[in-house]
């Protein structure tokens, strides 16, 4: 499939979306909505919330404060993922010692921090990156983990047996086998940063897409609750694209699926 073709369909899945809402909102079917606009809104309402948005500049300071916060949580989680990641891939006994903790960690309901991160660090931005480090840390670390873990042994034999050292090792066999993985997770661990954020900013705060959809709900604006979200996603895949752009820049190595086949 072509990408012309790939854009035109996923374009296409959003125009019929959209437009299915707009009529089952606005349009009786045998005498009755079937999305009540006050429960629903509409897709015009919400797309004029935007508009309104962005025209005032009422926006542009919210998603500054959520750009800066997502930015520093995905940051600074990848990081610490990565490198305890690949601590405890090459340490099994450091590993074994602290698996029960780190699942015990992960299991926690991240909701729950939220408060707590609140007394720590108060109710600015650091409250917030501190819930979406803990969101991505982990999405990170396991995949890393496990990228590391899954290099054949055929392979580090040859390595070992052509001389490399650790380092070398490191560098040309563990790292370019945890890539992949890595990359992985950091697509997902995007939208995870940004959601610690807008929770964060949801349950205190007085800045940031978490708070603008806050605002618009407890007044029952529900075009402007729909109108976040929408501008949350657009967001989001705006980051997640500027991570591809990296994983092409660094994976340009792998073979693509033409050349596989």
């Amino acid at each position: 499939m072509s990408r012309v073709t790939l854009l035109s369909l996923q374009v296409l899945v959003a125009v019929v979306t959209l437009a299915l809402w707009q009529f089952f909102s606005t349009v009786p079917v045998f005498g009755k909505v079937v999305l009540p606009p006050f429960f629903f809104s509409n897709p015009v309402d919400v797309f004029s919330q935007i508009v309104k948005w962005f025209s005032t500049g009422v926006i542009w300071k919210h998603l500054a404060i959520t750009l800066w916060e997502s930015i520093l949580a995905f940051v600074i989680g990848s990081a610490g993922g990565i490198l305890v990641g690949f601590w405890f891939a090459r340490q099994p006994r450091v590993a074994a010692v602290f698996d029960p903790y780190v699942k015990m960690v992960n299991a926690l309901p991240r909701v729950v921090l939220a408060p707590i991160f609140a007394l720590w660090f108060g109710l600015g931005v650091w409250s917030k990156v501190a819930l979406g480090v803990t969101l991505v840390f982990f999405i990170v670390f396991f995949n890393v983990y496990q990228g590391v873990k899954e290099v054949p042994t055929t392979v580090l034999d040859n390595g070992r047996m052509l001389g490399m050292n650790e380092r070398q090792l490191m560098r040309h066999v563990y790292w370019p086998s945890a890539l992949s993985w890595m990359f992985s997770s950091l697509h997902t661990s995007v939208g995870f940063a940004v959601v610690g954020a807008v929770v964060g900013e949801y349950l205190g705060s007085a800045a940031g897409l978490g708070y603008l959809i806050q605002q618009a709900e407890g007044v029952f604006d529900v075009a402007g609750v729909f109108a976040g979200m929408f501008v949350l996603s657009a967001f989001v895949i705006l980051i997640d694209m500027a991570v591809t752009v990296v994983e092409k820049r660094l994976l340009v190595w792998r073979p693509t699926a033409v050349a596989r086949d």
